[in-house]
């Protein structure tokens, strides 16, 4: 509860900030800010709370979690230096709501009642859509926002119907009279009302984590939005969106398993196919990185789809090796983009803008391929640990043809993960000697460390959970 609070005001406090003469007060400001909520998230540890009218669970899982939205979100403002230096950027705008789309994504990872969940849900959904169409002289960021939101709140509107339907049926929002109402229904015979509602509640939020057929919204959005925020939608919103599955599906729905677990073992395997053979003929580098979260969103269905004993770890693990990998390839190509526009030449996603960069920039070099070898699974990187786990978990459901899809799929990723590794080192370009501010690099060599400590020593994740 205290990070929900602590983010609510200084994301209040950064809009007063606003009004200062300079900015430069306002990036290591909200640095702080999400530092002091990250803190302030273990407060609670190794304890169970119910808050806000037994709306809202803290509890060990709920706090990992928290961590990882938190840690992301650092790394993400730390990349963040240009606002400042753009007389036409709104940084304090940007932060603040920034802080406030944490607020929903905790308030999503730790519901106890479906209303916490809508709240949340909102909460981060408007502040993704305002922050896609921030760059307001660009059409395609405008046109993402656009198409993102109409998306979205059609998303939304099913999703709440569905929450209406469960409500229907069992007389609760609550997650755990929920689950006993199932339990029953099961025993006896469940009414199609709770089916209905839950299918329904099901795709709402298969939208939000892009899973197929629900994600036709992410290239162009992904593309489209501004790189940073690009980053931050892809790492935030994803473990938040996947946390609330696994509340929803390990409590409330866990009873009538033979019923959803059919439809989402079909989800899975058409996002890995759809996900893995389109990124194959993609030329640009941020519709790749869509369509790699998309196969993401794939693998960790997996560990839904085959819900376990074992499911919980292998999602924060793989989250969070998602997650750092991520954010270090979006930095790298924010300083390349930068780089670029400084040259005076026109912006270029494509893979020929890392052409050459591993010879004049070897740390950039080494930050970005570690960043895809993790996102491929490659091991003595966290990437491969988390997708070990995940394809654990299927085998201990004895779910063994989907994971032959799954190891299948991972094949044809590496095509498209070392496209860019091969641009950097096995081909010329014209890329000079890139500067990188201090704590920038700081955060890069960061995220490069945890990815290879993490490939190493995987258990010092694991058993926090």
């Amino acid at each position: 509860m205290l990070p929900i609070i602590l983010l609510s005001v200084f994301g209040i406090a950064l809009l007063f900030l606003g009004f200062a003469k300079s900015k430069a007060i306002l990036l290591p400001a909200t640095l702080l800010f999400i530092a002091i909520a990250l803190g302030s998230a273990f407060v609670d540890w190794g304890k169970t709370y119910l808050y806000f009218n037994e709306m809202l669970l803290s509890n060990n899982l709920a706090i990992a979690f928290t961590v990882i939205v938190l840690v992301s979100a650092f790394m993400v403002v730390t990349l963040s230096s240009s606002f400042i230096e753009d007389d036409s950027a709104q940084p304090a705008e940007y932060y603040a709501i920034m802080l406030f789309s944490l607020v929903g994504a905790i308030m999503m990872i730790g519901f106890e009642n479906l209303i916490m969940l809508f709240i949340g849900l909102e909460i981060l959904s408007v502040a993704m859509y305002v922050l896609t169409g921030s760059d307001k002289r660009n059409l395609r960021s405008n046109e993402a926002a656009l198409k993102y939101f109409l998306m979205g709140a059609f998303a939304t509107g099913i999703m709440l119907f569905g929450m209406a339907l469960l409500y229907g049926a069992t007389g609760s929002f609550v997650i755990s009279d929920i689950r006993a109402y199932a339990a029953n229904g099961a025993a006896l015979g469940s009414p199609l009302l709770l089916f209905m509602g839950m299918l329904m509640v099901l795709i709402g939020m298969l939208f939000k984590v892009s899973a197929a057929p629900f994600h036709f919204w992410t290239p162009d959005v992904y593309e489209g939005a501004p790189t940073l925020f690009t980053a931050f939608m892809s790492t935030v919103v994803k473990t938040a969106g996947f946390a609330a599955l696994f509340r929803l599906l390990s409590v409330s729905f866990v009873g009538i398993y033979g019923f959803w677990g059919i439809i989402l073992t079909g989800i899975t395997v058409l996002t890995l196919l759809v996900s893995n053979l389109t990124a194959v003929y993609q030329s640009s580098f941020k519709r790749m990185m869509a369509y790699s979260s998309i196969s993401h969103a794939g693998y960790l269905l997996i560990a839904l789809t085959a819900i376990g004993q074992q499911t919980k770890q292998a999602l924060v693990f793989y989250s969070l090796a998602y997650s750092v990998a991520t954010i270090a390839a979006f930095g790298v190509l924010l300083l390349v983009n930068r780089h670029q526009t400084a040259e005076g030449k026109a912006t270029d996603e494509s893979y020929d803008a890392f052409n050459g960069l591993a010879r004049q920039n070897p740390v950039l070099g080494f930050t970005m391929a570690v960043s895809m070898l993790s996102l491929a699974g490659i091991p003595l990187t966290a990437g491969f640990w988390g997708k070990f786990m995940v394809f654990t978990t299927a085998a201990d459901r004895g779910i063994i043809w989907l994971l032959v899809v799954a190891v299948l799929m991972s094949a044809v990723g590496i095509y498209y993960y070392f496209r860019v590794i091969i641009a950097m080192y096995l081909r010329d370009g014209q890329t000079s000697v890139i500067r990188v501010a201090p704590f920038y690099k700081y955060m890069l060599i960061a995220a490069t460390i945890l990815t290879i400590v993490l490939g190493i020593m995987p258990g010092l994740v694991q058993g926090l959970v």
